[in-house]
Protein backbone atom coordinates (compact mmCIF):
# COMPACT_ATOMS: atom_id res chain seq x y z
CA UNK A 1 0.00 0.00 0.00
CA UNK A 2 1.25 3.50 -0.81
CA UNK A 3 1.00 5.77 2.23
CA UNK A 4 1.44 9.55 2.46
CA UNK A 5 2.26 10.30 6.13
CA UNK A 6 2.08 13.90 7.40
CA UNK A 7 3.86 15.17 10.51
CA UNK A 8 2.39 17.08 13.44
CA UNK A 9 2.97 20.74 14.25
CA UNK A 10 6.27 19.68 15.81
CA UNK A 11 7.57 19.11 12.28
CA UNK A 12 9.35 16.21 10.64
CA UNK A 13 11.10 14.73 13.67
CA UNK A 14 12.62 11.31 14.43
CA UNK A 15 9.29 9.93 15.73
CA UNK A 16 7.69 10.50 12.31
CA UNK A 17 10.54 8.69 10.56
CA UNK A 18 10.22 5.85 13.11
CA UNK A 19 6.49 5.60 12.34
CA UNK A 20 7.25 5.50 8.62
CA UNK A 21 9.82 2.75 9.24
CA UNK A 22 7.21 0.78 11.20
CA UNK A 23 4.84 1.02 8.24
CA UNK A 24 7.61 0.07 5.79
CA UNK A 25 8.51 -2.96 7.92
CA UNK A 26 4.90 -4.07 7.46
CA UNK A 27 5.43 -4.00 3.68
CA UNK A 28 4.12 -0.55 2.75
CA UNK A 29 5.68 2.19 0.67
CA UNK A 30 5.67 5.38 2.77
CA UNK A 31 6.43 9.00 1.96
CA UNK A 32 6.88 11.62 4.67
CA UNK A 33 6.86 15.10 3.16
CA UNK A 34 8.41 17.91 5.18
CA UNK A 35 5.70 20.57 5.18
CA UNK A 36 7.80 22.85 7.41
CA UNK A 37 10.84 22.84 5.06
CA UNK A 38 13.30 21.61 7.68
CA UNK A 39 11.98 23.55 10.66
CA UNK A 40 10.88 21.78 13.82
CA UNK A 41 9.38 22.88 17.11
CA UNK A 42 10.36 21.88 20.63
CA UNK A 43 7.11 22.98 22.30
CA UNK A 44 3.42 23.22 21.47
CA UNK A 45 3.71 27.01 21.45
CA UNK A 46 6.59 26.93 18.97
CA UNK A 47 4.64 24.50 16.80
CA UNK A 48 1.57 26.71 16.75
CA UNK A 49 3.70 29.74 15.89
CA UNK A 50 5.44 27.85 13.08
CA UNK A 51 2.14 26.55 11.68
CA UNK A 52 0.59 30.02 11.85
CA UNK A 53 3.61 31.66 10.21
CA UNK A 54 3.49 29.26 7.26
CA UNK A 55 -0.31 29.40 7.10
CA UNK A 56 -2.98 26.78 6.49
CA UNK A 57 -3.29 27.44 2.76
CA UNK A 58 0.46 27.12 2.20
CA UNK A 59 0.61 23.91 4.23
CA UNK A 60 -2.20 22.44 2.14
CA UNK A 61 -0.49 23.57 -1.06
CA UNK A 62 2.73 21.86 0.01
CA UNK A 63 0.83 18.70 0.92
CA UNK A 64 -0.99 18.60 -2.42
CA UNK A 65 2.30 19.04 -4.28
CA UNK A 66 3.86 16.20 -2.27
CA UNK A 67 0.95 13.83 -2.88
CA UNK A 68 0.13 14.69 -6.50
CA UNK A 69 2.81 12.53 -8.17
CA UNK A 70 1.50 9.44 -6.33
CA UNK A 71 -2.25 10.02 -6.13
CA UNK A 72 -2.99 8.02 -9.31
CA UNK A 73 -1.86 4.92 -7.41
CA UNK A 74 -4.59 5.28 -4.81
CA UNK A 75 -2.94 6.57 -1.66
CA UNK A 76 -3.69 5.92 1.96
CA UNK A 77 -3.44 9.29 3.67
CA UNK A 78 -2.23 9.36 7.26
CA UNK A 79 -1.10 11.97 9.72
CA UNK A 80 -0.37 12.99 13.27
CA UNK A 81 -2.52 15.79 14.79
CA UNK A 82 -2.04 18.73 12.37
CA UNK A 83 -0.87 16.16 9.82
CA UNK A 84 -4.11 14.26 10.37
CA UNK A 85 -6.14 17.34 9.52
CA UNK A 86 -4.08 17.81 6.36
CA UNK A 87 -4.40 14.12 5.45
CA UNK A 88 -8.16 14.34 5.94
CA UNK A 89 -8.44 17.35 3.62
CA UNK A 90 -6.45 15.59 0.91
CA UNK A 91 -8.28 12.26 1.25
CA UNK A 92 -11.69 13.91 1.02
CA UNK A 93 -10.58 15.64 -2.18
CA UNK A 94 -8.93 12.63 -3.83
CA UNK A 95 -11.38 10.31 -5.61
CA UNK A 96 -8.69 7.62 -5.77
CA UNK A 97 -7.90 7.67 -2.01
CA UNK A 98 -7.82 4.15 -0.59
CA UNK A 99 -8.11 5.09 3.08
CA UNK A 100 -7.45 7.62 5.81
CA UNK A 101 -5.59 6.88 9.07
CA UNK A 102 -5.82 9.72 11.58
CA UNK A 103 -3.63 9.76 14.65
CA UNK A 104 -4.56 12.48 17.16
CA UNK A 105 -6.26 14.92 14.81
CA UNK A 106 -9.20 15.75 12.58
CA UNK A 107 -10.32 18.75 10.56
CA UNK A 108 -13.43 20.63 9.54
CA UNK A 109 -15.42 18.99 6.75
CA UNK A 110 -16.75 20.98 3.83
CA UNK A 111 -20.53 20.83 3.50
CA UNK A 112 -20.23 19.51 -0.05
CA UNK A 113 -17.68 16.80 0.87
CA UNK A 114 -18.58 13.46 -0.65
CA UNK A 115 -16.64 10.22 -0.83
CA UNK A 116 -17.57 6.73 -1.92
CA UNK A 117 -17.30 4.64 1.25
CA UNK A 118 -13.81 5.89 2.14
CA UNK A 119 -12.45 3.78 5.02
CA UNK A 120 -11.39 6.07 7.89
CA UNK A 121 -9.83 5.18 11.20
CA UNK A 122 -9.18 7.70 14.00
CA UNK A 123 -7.05 7.12 17.11
CA UNK A 124 -7.45 9.80 19.76
CA UNK A 125 -6.76 10.37 23.45
CA UNK A 126 -9.75 10.43 25.80
CA UNK A 127 -10.13 13.14 26.83
CA UNK A 128 -8.17 15.20 24.32
CA UNK A 129 -8.16 19.00 24.66
CA UNK A 130 -7.70 19.38 20.89
CA UNK A 131 -10.42 16.84 20.00
CA UNK A 132 -13.21 17.26 22.61
CA UNK A 133 -16.11 14.80 22.74
CA UNK A 134 -18.69 17.22 21.27
CA UNK A 135 -16.37 17.97 18.35
CA UNK A 136 -15.71 14.28 17.69
CA UNK A 137 -19.41 13.44 17.75
CA UNK A 138 -20.16 16.18 15.19
CA UNK A 139 -17.08 15.21 13.14
CA UNK A 140 -18.18 11.57 13.07
CA UNK A 141 -21.68 12.47 11.90
CA UNK A 142 -20.36 14.81 9.17
CA UNK A 143 -17.88 12.18 7.95
CA UNK A 144 -20.66 9.59 7.77
CA UNK A 145 -22.88 12.07 5.88
CA UNK A 146 -20.00 12.59 3.44
CA UNK A 147 -19.95 8.85 2.77
CA UNK A 148 -16.98 7.73 4.87
CA UNK A 149 -16.88 4.46 6.80
CA UNK A 150 -15.52 5.65 10.16
CA UNK A 151 -14.00 3.83 13.12
CA UNK A 152 -12.93 5.77 16.21
CA UNK A 153 -10.59 4.37 18.85
CA UNK A 154 -10.25 6.30 22.11
CA UNK A 155 -7.43 5.86 24.60
CA UNK A 156 -8.41 6.86 28.15
CA UNK A 157 -5.72 8.67 30.09
CA UNK A 158 -3.35 9.05 27.13
CA UNK A 159 -1.90 12.44 26.18
CA UNK A 160 -2.71 14.15 22.86
CA UNK A 161 0.31 12.86 20.88
CA UNK A 162 0.51 9.55 22.76
CA UNK A 163 2.25 7.69 19.89
CA UNK A 164 5.30 9.99 19.97
CA UNK A 165 7.95 8.49 22.29
CA UNK A 166 9.89 11.76 22.39
CA UNK A 167 7.06 13.79 23.95
CA UNK A 168 5.62 13.88 27.48
CA UNK A 169 2.25 12.75 26.04
CA UNK A 170 3.68 9.35 25.14
CA UNK A 171 1.75 6.34 26.42
CA UNK A 172 3.50 3.13 25.35
CA UNK A 173 0.51 0.84 25.90
CA UNK A 174 -1.89 3.13 24.01
CA UNK A 175 0.66 3.68 21.24
CA UNK A 176 1.18 -0.03 20.68
CA UNK A 177 -2.58 -0.64 20.65
CA UNK A 178 -3.06 2.18 18.13
CA UNK A 179 -0.29 0.87 15.87
CA UNK A 180 -1.57 -2.71 16.04
CA UNK A 181 -5.09 -1.58 15.09
CA UNK A 182 -3.87 0.96 12.53
CA UNK A 183 -1.64 -1.56 10.75
CA UNK A 184 -4.48 -4.08 10.58
CA UNK A 185 -6.68 -1.34 9.12
CA UNK A 186 -4.13 -0.51 6.41
CA UNK A 187 -3.60 -4.20 5.65
CA UNK A 188 -7.36 -4.57 5.12
CA UNK A 189 -7.53 -1.89 2.40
Amino acid sequence: MDIMLFHSMYGLRPAVHAAADRLRAAGHEVRVPDLFAGETAATVEEGVALKDRIGKEELLRRAVLAAAPYSERGLVYAGFSLGGSIAQNLALGDTKARGLLLLHGTSDIAENAAVDELPVQLHVADPDPFEPHDWLTAWYLRMRQAGAEVEIYRYPGAGHLFTDPDLPDHDEEAAEAAWRTGLAFIDSL
